[in-house]
């Protein structure tokens, strides 16, 4: 089998516009993936875009109530938390392999730089819900072939890790996702994690 190396199929930008459920229909859908010292740049860089963005707490760690935020996460600007806020719906304007622009990328979060990686190891483990993933007809690919997408999930691993044994990992519900959905939620808020 040739190894294809990653690339945006032409046209798409479905990872900037569809958002997950995760872990569970309960939490609502997740939006991008911040860590702490990223939320001050993504702010200002909304600022000077005049863009809305809302940023919520994502994990936190604590040992009977969440104490310390380790990740924050993004959403969607559309009431069912898809839609990235940066992505240009307005202009018309177009990434080079003909999507819609994202108005930061040279300066995007780690996570939209680790896409579509969700695993190192060998082989990695792609998001089956991208497009180039479905057409390549494969979930896995070689690492090598996704080097700096596998150095950025590696940086926020090692920023998610908890030292700690005695502390809870909490998660926070966004009661966000489509309406039929809503009833399955949590209200938003913390939500002990196991």
């Amino acid at each position: 089998m040739v190894e294809k190396k990653f690339s945006c199929v032409k046209g798409c930008s479905d990872c900037c516009i569809y958002r997950e459920y995760y872990p569970s229909k309960q939490f609502g859908k997740i939006g991008v993936l911040l860590l702490p010292d990223e939320v001050e740049a993504i702010e200002k860089q909304a600022q000077e875009k005049c863009v809305d963005v809302k940023i919520l707490p994502r994990i936190a760690v604590g040992k009977g109530s969440p104490e310390s935020i380790i990740a924050y996460q993004m959403m969607g600007k559309n009431d069912d938390g898809d839609l990235c806020p940066f992505l240009d719906t307005d202009s018309g304007a177009q990434s080079p392999h003909g999507g819609l622009a994202c108005r930061i990328y040279k300066n995007r979060p780690l996570a939209c730089r680790a896409y579509p990686l969700l695993e190192t190891g060998n082989p990695a483990k792609l998001d089956e819900h991208c497009r180039f993933c479905k057409d390549s007809s494969t979930s896995n690919a070689s690492a090598h072939t996704l080097l700096s997408e596998a150095k950025a999930l590696d940086k926020i691993k090692n920023e998610l890790q908890v030292a700690d044994d005695s502390l809870r990992v909490w998660r926070y519900a966004t009661a966000t996702g489509a309406p039929q959905d809503r009833d399955k939620m949590f209200p938003q808020g913390w939500v002990i994690d196991g």
